[in-house]
């Protein structure tokens, strides 16, 4: 009897056999990027500005927020070395729907829309880099939904705080973490800064990180093996 793969089984092998690399998307842009080095806090572009370029961390980290109309903000991703941001300018996307602010010392490259879709049209090579990076980012998309449904505060913290520290089942311990407070990671989580900071104090007594609260933020490999035996 064959059985036939659901949307999610599929991407996640798509993702397995088209793996994003950034190294190989910066030589594939080559000579049609520009880099810049943006200070801790400075903006990399607002919300409702001209949605004309993608973005590429070199180094240093991004925090993408959302402003609704009356004023609340959401922080939807964090971001690090080797990821890209500002993607939606390949869709119909006129307008940036959320800003991208480094939250330290970053450096960034930026590819303009138009020699971004150029390279995607005149190089197969490009493209398939470039899909890979859209399944990788799809999946994470239906995981990121799946997990406000149906885990817990404290679960979904303990994922983004891995996802952030770039944990995976192959990655060492002691990874440091991108610069980010609690406020943030309540908004990110759905839930109060209070709520962030009990779990905090929790993680810290059961040794899966390490933080005195105003210092750097280390997450340990314990933290993922917790996880994942839930």
């Amino acid at each position: 009897m064959r059985c036939e793969k659901g949307p999610l089984e599929a991407a996640s092998m798509s993702r397995r056999t088209l793996t994003f690399n950034s190294r190989a998307f910066l030589r594939r842009v080559g000579t049609q990027k520009t880099i810049r080095e943006y200070q801790d806090r400075q903006v990399v572009y607002s919300q409702g500005d001209a949605a004309d370029a993608m973005f590429h961390i070199q180094n240093g980290s991004v925090k993408l927020v959302v402003a609704s109309p009356r004023g609340k903000l959401a922080v939807t991703a964090i971001l690090g070395p080797g990821d890209l941001f500002g993607e939606g300018c390949l869709a119909k996307q006129s307008r940036r729907m959320s800003s991208a602010t480094a939250t330290e010392l970053s450096t960034i490259s930026r590819v303009n829309k138009g020699p971004l879709i150029r390279l995607i049209q005149r190089e197969p090579a490009f493209a398939k880099l470039f899909i890979s990076y859209l399944l990788s980012r799809m999946v994470r998309v239906e995981e990121d939904f799946v997990d406000r449904l149906f885990n817990s505060s404290e679960k979904r913290l303990a994922r983004i705080l891995l996802l952030a520290a770039r944990f995976g089942k192959e990655s060492g311990d002691g990874t440091p973490f991108p610069k980010i407070n609690q406020e943030q990671l309540a908004q990110m989580v759905g839930t109060t800064r209070s709520r962030v900071s009990h779990f905090m104090n929790k993680f810290r007594k059961l040794g899966f990180v390490d933080y005195n609260g105003n210092g750097p933020l280390t997450v340990h490999r314990d933290l993922l093996s917790e996880v994942l035996h839930e």
